[in-house]
């Protein structure tokens, strides 16, 4: 086998097991929910919050650090930690045991990601690089997919196989990358502000903490006035701070930028409904329904599988005739998917007339809008910001589902067991589907030069990962 593909093989394994991950874990929520004593929505919504968060947060310093110590070295590090941290997730006694397993997992991902396609685009000759990111694309989206089927088949088992299944493939492709990665460093990389990683942290975690006990703990209570007050206080500081940091968490020269502003507001409220939609539908179906996971798993299938489907059409589309019309049409189709919902669902199962629709109509549309939303963002930026704006988009889009769960828990609380409780929930998806509409329409005709060819656009419907554009210095394979 060629080395490009061996090459290939490793680090495509952490991309399939981190985009596998969402999608298995919402399914697993009503198994982890019983076997823990019947826990409530609320608590187990940090099982998928905090990842989200820590994930955001430690991207870009991830890739900042990758950079300056070895690209290698830190995906292999990312590896062994994601592995060690699901078998944590599998073993955990508590809840809080595994919400901390959890984090610990996020930690291995943000490692892992930013430096996946740093490691494998050097392998292939410059005209062959678009193939290598179909692949590498490709890859999450059928992890997409196959999260439901498969998450549902695990946990007919056992709930626990849906964080085993990452071990073994986890130390193949360790022991595989020892042997074949190449170290990839880049000169003179400025070290990464943690300090400002840890305060969007801190802020976007107490955010998430209001909006899911505001109800049980009141809204005008002085814990929730000071949880809220927490990234109002927090966030200009670390705007601040960041004019002033080499390497900030977020550049705010880049935020300056009105086109890119608009894309990462629109990548943020697009994935609060997303986030809210796909742990939405899992507890509809297993709660008002009562379909057994598997089945839960099956009849979620066609979504993603059609958002993977419509992921590269909708890149050529927006290329073709603007991110503003793909955009703002695969936006009003997600939000349309969820009005389905609410005028069509009732307590009785009528899968084909009433879910599958919606779901086929909601997938569609997430294959045209994120796409689009990394073209529309990246296209106003130079071509050597092109991979730091896609990793400043991927951090709206892991705060976005972060807080669209929490909104889902705050609407649906731990009623989940008529369709009447759903249909509120469900104008999550709704409101920021219409959002994000409008907010692309503010964005304006834009293409990016090389039309559909250019790989920018191909790179969903997986987060993207900043591939740096700086001076390379390569070391001999271990």
């Amino acid at each position: 086998m060629q080395r490009k593909w061996k090459v290939s093989l490793v680090v495509l394994a952490g991309v399939f097991m981190s985009s596998l991950d969402l999608f298995i874990v919402n399914i697993a929520f009503p198994a982890i929910s019983k076997h823990f004593g019947s826990a409530s929505v609320s608590t187990l919504s940090w099982v998928l919050s905090a990842y989200a968060i820590v994930f955001a947060a430690l991207l870009v310093p991830a890739g900042r650090w990758a950079d300056a110590f070895g690209r290698k070295r830190a995906f292999l590090l990312g590896l062994a930690i994601f592995v060690a941290a699901s078998a944590a997730c599998a073993a955990a006694p508590s809840v809080d045991a595994l919400v901390a397993a959890r984090v610990v997992q996020a930690v291995g991902g943000a490692l892992m990601l930013p430096t996946s396609l740093g490691l494998m685009l050097p392998e292939f000759e410059p005209e062959k690089r678009h193939v290598a990111i179909g692949i590498w694309a490709a890859s999450g989206g059928v992890a997409a997919a196959a999260g439901p089927p498969l998450g549902g088949l695990l946990v007919e088992a056992d709930w626990r196989l849906v964080f085993l299944v990452n071990v073994p493939v986890g130390l193949a492709a360790l022991a595989a990358g020892v042997r074949t990665l190449r170290e990839r460093r880049e000169q003179d990389a400025e070290r990464p502000d943690l300090i400002g990683a840890a305060t969007l942290m801190v802020a976007v975690g107490a955010l998430v903490v209001a909006i899911v006990q505001g109800q049980q703990w009141g809204w005008g209570s002085p814990a929730i006035i000071a949880l809220l007050l927490v990234p109002v206080l927090v966030l200009p500081w670390l705007w601040r701070r960041s004019e002033r940091h080499p390497a900030p968490i977020v550049e705010p020269s880049m935020l300056r930028v009105p086109r890119f502003a608009l894309a990462v507001g629109a990548s943020l409220m697009f994935f609060a409904g997303f986030g809210a939609m796909l742990l939405g539908g899992v507890l509809f179906l297993t709660g008002v329904w009562h379909e057994d996971v598997l089945t839960a798993g099956l009849m979620l299938f066609p979504g993603p599988a059609m958002a993977a489907t419509f992921a590269i059409p909708g890149a050529r589309l927006g290329a073709r005739f603007g991110f503003r019309l793909v955009g703002v049409t695969g936006s009003l189709l997600f939000a349309a998917g969820s009005l389905w919902y609410i005028a069509r669902t009732g307590d009785t199962p009528h899968y084909a007339a009433d879910f599958l629709p919606g779901n086929l109509i909601t997938g569609i549309g997430v294959g045209l809008v994120i796409p689009n939303l990394t073209g529309a963002g990246v296209s106003s930026l130079a071509p050597e910001r092109f991979a730091t704006g896609a990793a400043v988009l991927t951090m709206g889009r892991q705060i976005g589902v972060a807080l669209g769960v929490a909104l889902l828990v705050a609407v649906l609380g731990d009623a989940v067991s008529s369709a009447a409780d759903f249909h509120s929930s469900w104008m999550i998806t709704v409101i920021c589907g219409l959002l994000t509409a409008a907010v692309f329409g503010a964005i304006g005709r834009t293409v990016l030069a090389g039309e559909a060819s250019d790989p920018v656009l191909s790179l969903d419907p997986v987060d993207v990962p900043p591939v740096p554009a700086g001076e390379l210095v390569e070391e001999a394979a271990a």
